[in-house]
């Protein structure tokens, strides 16, 4: 009898650890995960740009939301920056920028470590107080029990113009001197989420 109840109590337990990751929140980690964008200038000059603190959270039905701190821009160039936030983002009003989704979250838990899943799923960019939609190619990895990552597999090009941020390039590009800014503006994003 004993053998039996502790048998029985120790196969629950276990599935109940197996199953944590599925019920679980997942949660961004935020000092591991990179969102960084392409500005071009001058027609022939692109740079690299970069957020450096990220939110974000996967609720276990798949709500997928992802949050910016638009302060935390980093060109380089602490000049640039400065007026990034306060002419373009104008982060006295407008913060943050989120990226909202709906994943079905089965088909990633399903995967063994190491294996991989391409899906393609609408996502919401909500900026300047403008949201727009697109349709993002994603790769999903699950990296082991708790932890997966999901990246871009083709950059996610922004116009400027959707988020009424032309006006804000314009002052940048008269106060750098510059000839032309492009609104179009590739975003790429490798997001790691683990499971609490």
């Amino acid at each position: 009898m004993f053998k039996r109840s502790f048998f029985h109590a120790g196969a629950a337990a276990l599935l109940a650890c197996a199953a944590l990751p599925v019920q679980a929140d997942w949660y961004l980690d935020g000092e591991s995960s990179r969102l960084s964008f392409i500005s071009s200038k001058n027609g022939n000059v692109s740079e690299v740009q970069r957020f450096l603190v990220l939110h974000g959270q996967v609720q276990p039905k798949g709500t997928a939301r992802l949050e910016v701190e638009l302060e935390s821009i980093n060109s380089g160039i602490p000049l640039r920056d400065e007026r990034m936030r306060a002419e373009l983002f104008e982060i006295k009003q407008f913060a943050e920028a989120s990226i909202t989704a709906q994943i079905d979250l089965l088909p990633i838990q399903d995967l063994a470590n190491g294996a991989q899943l391409e899906m393609r799923l609408p996502v919401t960019v909500d900026l300047h107080g403008k949201q727009h939609q697109y349709n993002v190619e994603l790769l999903a990895t699950r990296l082991d029990e708790r932890r997966f990552q999901v990246v871009t597999l083709e950059p996610v090009v922004l116009n400027a113009a959707d988020f009424d941020l032309a006006p804000g390039l314009e002052k940048l590009r008269n106060l750098a001197g510059l000839s032309a800014i492009s609104l179009s503006v590739p975003v790429n994003a490798v997001l790691i989420f683990t499971a609490r």
